[in-house]
C-alpha cells in the first residue's frame, strides 16, 4: 500500500492518525444520527415536565448500565460506568429541573444543562476537557428520550462494514459487533481518545482525525490501514479481500511470537502493562511485569480519601497477582484537571498547567506518606519487585524530594515520570537522584507542543511521530545510557508496533502498553536486530513532520 505524505495528498484517498494497527475495508456506515431539537413548546405542568426531563436522563442511566452488563470489554465497562456517573450528577439533574421551572420544555432544558456543563469543562481543560464528548452523547441520547425516539446508536446492517462518525461515544461500542464491524473512521478525536482507546481494546483498526470521513457516501467502499492513517477511497472490493487476507495472515504471525521483548539478536526489551486495578491483571497475563499502576481509579468520585488499610489491600491484590515480576506503581496523579471532591481545591485558570500530580502531594504531603506507607505495606506483605514514580515532575529538586520519601517509607526503588519538556532536556540530573525514569508520551506530546490532547483540531501536533517529541524522547534514552539506569515509556505511544524498534532505537529499556498490543509490538521488535532499531531512529529523528517519519520508517 503506499504510504502517505501528507493529509489529503493522494487522489483518492484521505489521510488521519492510525490509531490502532491492522488494515481492513468495506463499505462505509455511519452512527445514527441525533434527533435534531424542534421549536419550543409551552409547559402547562412544569413540576411533572421537569419530572419527565430527569426521567430521561434516568433512562440513559439506566441503558449505560444494561451496555454494561452486555460488554464482556473490561476497558468499555469502566468508560460506561463513568459516563452514567456523569449524568447522575444531581447539579445537573437540578440543572435540568431548574431549567424547566424557568418556562423551558424538557427537551431544551436538557440541551441548556448540559451546554453549562460542557462550558465548565471545557473552560478545564485537561482531563475534564476530554470528557466533552462524553458529555454531548448523554445530552442526544436524553434528549431523544425525552422526544420519545430512540437513542443515537450503530447500525448493524447484517454484512461487513467501516464505521464513520464525527468521534464515537462509549456507549455506540457496546452494540458495536466485530463481525460486522471491520474498522473505524473518525473526523474528530486523538491518540488518546476514547475512540483510539476502544479500538486497541477491540482489536480493531483505526484512524482518527481524518478530514474528510464525514464527506464519504454511504456504501462508498474504503481501505482503512490503522498504522499509516491511510483511508483509500473507491477501493475494489477484490483489492480488499487481498489486503484483508494479508493482514489476517500478519496478525496470525504475530501471535505465534513468544517469550520476553528483545530485538533479533537478543537486545532485551521489557514489554510490560498498563492498568488500573486488579481487574486489569488478565489482560497483563503475557507481560513481563506492570510498567503503569495507576493508582486515582481508588480516589476518584470518593467523598473522603481511602484509609491506609483500604489503599494497603488494593494495592496487595495487584502485587500478589504479579508474583516475581516488576510491577511500577504511580502514585496519585489527580488534582487539578482531575479534581478529588474531598479535597475541596480552589478554581485554577489554567487547570491543565496547575497543581496536579506531584504538585499535589506537595501541598497536601499527608496524602503521598499515607499513600506510600499502603504501598510499602501491600508490597512487604507479598514480596513483590515494587517501583514507584511520581507524576507531573519538572524539577531535580522535585525528583530528589519525591525519592527521599520513597525510600524513607522503605521502598527501594523511586522514580519519575516524564511529562514536562523541563524533564525531559535534565533527565540527566534527574538520573543522580531516581533510578529510573518513564516517559507519559500523551502529557508529553501536550506540553511540548502546547496542544490539547483532546483537540481534533491540534491532533496532527499530538502525533507521537513528532519528531520535536522524538528528539525530547532521546534525551532520555541518551541520559539513561550514560547513567546506566532503566528508561522507558508507558504512553500510548508504546503500543505503536510500527514505533517501537524506533523507541528502542532511541534508548528506551521498557514499552509498557494496553494487553491486547503487547503481541504485535512483540513481533515487530523480533523481526528487528538492535543496529536497525537504531538506524530507524535515525531516520525518524531526521525527518521534517510525522508523516515523513512514517514513511521513512516504514
Amino acid at each position: 500500500m503506499p504510504e502517505p505524505a501528507g493529509p489529503l495528498d493522494l487522489q483518492g484517498a484521505l489521510h488521519g492518525i492510525g490509531v490502532s494497527p491492522g488494515v481492513a475495508g468495506g463499505p462505509v456506515l455511519r452512527v445514527a444520527g441525533v434527533p435534531a431539537l424542534p421549536a419550543p413548546t409551552p409547559v402547562t405542568d412544569p413540576a411533572a415536565e421537569a419530572d419527565r426531563a430527569v426521567a430521561a436522563l434516568r433512562e440513559v442511566v439506566a441503558e449505560l448500565h444494561r451496555r454494561a452488563d452486555r460488554s464482556g470489554e473490561k476497558t468499555l465497562v469502566d468508560v460506561l460506568r463513568a459516563q452514567a456517573m456523569m449524568a447522575e450528577d444531581p447539579v445537573l439533574l437540578d440543572a435540568v429541573r431548574e431549567k424547566v421551572l424557568a418556562g423551558s420544555d424538557g427537551p431544551h432544558a436538557i440541551d441548556a444543562a448540559f451546554a453549562t456543563h460542557r462550558a465548565a469543562f471545557e473552560a478545564a481543560g485537561g482531563y475534564l476537557a476530554e470528557r466533552v464528548a462524553d458529555l454531548d452523547d448523554l445530552r442526544d441520547r436524553a434528549v431523544a428520550v425525552c422526544l420519545g425516539r430512540p437513542m443515537p446508536g450503530v447500525p448493524s446492517p447484517g454484512h461487513r462494514y467501516v464505521l464513520t462518525a464525527w468521534d464515537l461515544a462509549p456507549a455506540d461500542t457496546v452494540d458495536l459487533d466485530p463481525e460486522q464491524v471491520v474498522a473505524l473512521l473518525t473526523e474528530s478525536g486523538g491518540p488518546t481518545s476514547h475512540t483510539a482507546i476502544l479500538a486497541r481494546a477491540l482489536g480493531l483498526p483505526a484512524v482518527v482525525a481524518c478530514p474528510g470521513a464525514r464527506d464519504l457516501v454511504e456504501g462508498t467502499t474504503v481501505l482503512v490501514d490503522g498504522v499509516t492513517g491511510l483511508v483509500r477511497v473507491d477501493v475494489d472490493p477484490a483489492e480488499v479481500a487481498v489486503a484483508t487476507a494479508a493482514d489476517r495472515e500478519h496478525r496470525t504471525a504475530v501471535a505465534a511470537v513468544s517469550g520476553p521483548g528483545q530485538t533479533s539478536d537478543g537486545h532485551p526489551v521489557a514489554l510490560l502493562a498498563n492498568i488500573g486495578s486488579a481487574r486489569d491483571l488478565a489482560a497483563a497475563e503475557e507481560a513481563e511485569g506492570v510498567g503503569l499502576f495507576r493508582t486515582e481509579l481508588l480516589f476518584l468520585d470518593r467523598s473522603r480519601e481511602p484509609s491506609l488499610a483500604e489503599q494497603a489491600e488494593a494495592y496487595r491484590e495487584v502485587f500478589a497477582g504479579l508474583a516475581g515480576r516488576r510491577v511500577v506503581i504511580r502514585t496519585l496523579d489527580a488534582g487539578a484537571d482531575k479534581p478529588l471532591p474531598f479535597l475541596h481545591q480552589a478554581d485554577e485558570p489554567n487547570p491543565a498547567l496547575g497543581v496536579r500530580g506531584l504538585r499535589l502531594a506537595r501541598q497536601r504531603p499527608e496524602l503521598l506518606r499515607t499513600q506510600l506507607a499502603a504501598i510499602a505495606r501491600a508490597a512487604e506483605q507479598t514480596g513483590a519487585e515494587v517501583w514507584v514514580m511520581a507524576p507531573m515532575v519538572a524539577t531535580r529538586a522535585e525528583a530528589a524530594e519525591f525519592a527521599d520519601a520513597v525510600h524513607a517509607a522503605g521502598l527501594p526503588k523511586a522514580g519519575v515520570m516524564i511529562e514536562v519538556p523541563a524533564a525531559a532536556l535534565r533527565a540527566g540530573q534527574l538520573l543522580e537522584v531516581v533510578d529510573f525514569l518513564s516517559v507519559g508520551t500523551n502529557d508529553l506530546s501536550q506540553y511540548t507542543f502546547a496542544a490539547d490532547r483532546q483537540s481534533g483540531l491540534l491532533a496532527e501536533l499530538l502525533d507521537p511521530w513528532q519528531p520535536a517529541l522524538l528528539r525530547l524522547i532521546g534525551e532520555v534514552g541518551a541520559a539513561g545510557r550514560a547513567a546506566g539506569k532503566p528508561v522507558g515509556v508507558c504512553g500510548e505511544a508504546a503500543a505503536d508496533p510500527l514505533l517501537a524498534p524506533v523507541l528502542v532505537g532511541l534508548g528506551m529499556t521498557s514499552l509498557s502498553m494496553s494487553g491486547r498490543s503487547l503481541a504485535p509490538v512483540r513481533a515487530a521488535l523480533a523481526g528487528r536486530s538492535y543496529a536497525d532499531c537504531l538506524r530507524l531512529a535515525r531516520l525518524a529523528l531526521d525527518a521534517d513532520d510525522p508523516a515523513r517519519a512514517r514513511k521513512a520508517v516504514a
